[in-house]
């Protein structure tokens, strides 16, 4: 899955030990594009941490895998990321698209005129 936004707040890097040695995670708040903007949490996990370094403020295309799991009768989602794509701030189109412009009325072909 992919989710596109931008990173609005960066949570407090959490660290640990499990059994298979160290982890750490980085969770994002990101807000979607679109007519009814959502909020989203994400993280990223151990060497995603340092390989994907995302910041406040940029745009960002994440692709996901949600993963559910029980604990003590109640049910918690993660959002995982797996990969980032920084996106520019002409991100809608890629690749970018010239401006096109309508001609002025002094270019604009006249009767018998050649456009070229």
């Amino acid at each position: 899955m992919e989710i596109e936004g931008k990173i609005i707040k960066m949570l407090p890097l959490q660290t640990g030990e499990g059994k298979n040695g160290t982890w750490k995670k980085q969770e994002y708040i990101i807000e979607t594009k679109g007519q009814f903007p959502k909020k989203v949490c994400v993280a990223l996990w151990s060497e995603k941490v340092d390989q994907f370094q995302l910041a406040i403020n940029e745009q960002v295309k994440l692709f996901i895998e949600l993963e559910s799991r029980e604990f003590n009768n109640r049910w918690y989602t993660d959002v995982r990321v797996w990969k980032a794509e920084k996106l520019g701030a002409s991100s809608d189109s890629y690749p970018p698209q010239p401006d096109i412009l309508p001609p002025s009325a002094s270019e604009a072909p006249g009767d018998g005129d050649l456009p070229f």
